[in-house]
């Protein structure tokens, strides 16, 4: 039975990176099919980008795109690539709808609610439910850069991300 388990892991781990990039490619079918103006991206994400202060001065928050969701009225799936440079971070804070990030170089140390802190690495994911407190978002090494993209699902217009005193 554990070596099932641990047979299973590799699939578990592909099939969830297949969802993510599935997930992905969709939204930037949408977004072909749908035009959005880079000041539509802009307003969306500014929330999200709002200042260096809210985090470490060598992280970033780059915008990749903001479409509609035709076939969910009112909601809006917004994609953004989060950079953090060595010892990077971003303070706890709170988004306003579910957030599916998944990790394309080094590894990100999380932890949700009162939940554990964990370290994902190069093709993991985590989720985060609407109105998770994100206590830890940083990066894992003091020496290495680290980044993920995040894939927001939100209703039109809501402030993406608001950081907690």
């Amino acid at each position: 039975m554990t070596a099932m388990r641990l047979a299973a892991a590799p699939h578990q781990s592909r099939s969830m990176a297949l969802a993510v990039v599935g997930g992905l490619m969709c939204a930037f079918a949408i977004g072909k099919a749908l035009p959005v103006t880079m000041d539509t991206v802009s307003d969306a994400l500014s929330p999200l980008c709002a200042s260096a202060a809210e985090s470490s001065p060598l992280d970033k928050v780059e915008p990749i795109g903001s479409y509609a969701l035709p076939n969910v009225p009112g909601k809006r799936v917004t994609i953004v690539r989060v950079l953090y440079g060595p010892g990077g971070f971003s303070r706890p804070h709170r988004h306003a709808g579910s957030v599916t990030a998944y990790i394309t170089k080094g590894e990100i140390r999380s932890q949700l609610g009162g939940g554990p802190v964990e370290t994902f690495g190069v093709g993991q994911s985590f989720f985060e439910p609407p109105g998770a407190t994100h206590l830890v978002s940083a990066n894992a090494s003091t020496t290495e850069p680290a980044e993920l993209i995040a894939v927001f699902v939100a209703d039109e217009g809501a402030q993406l991300t608001t950081y907690l005193d």
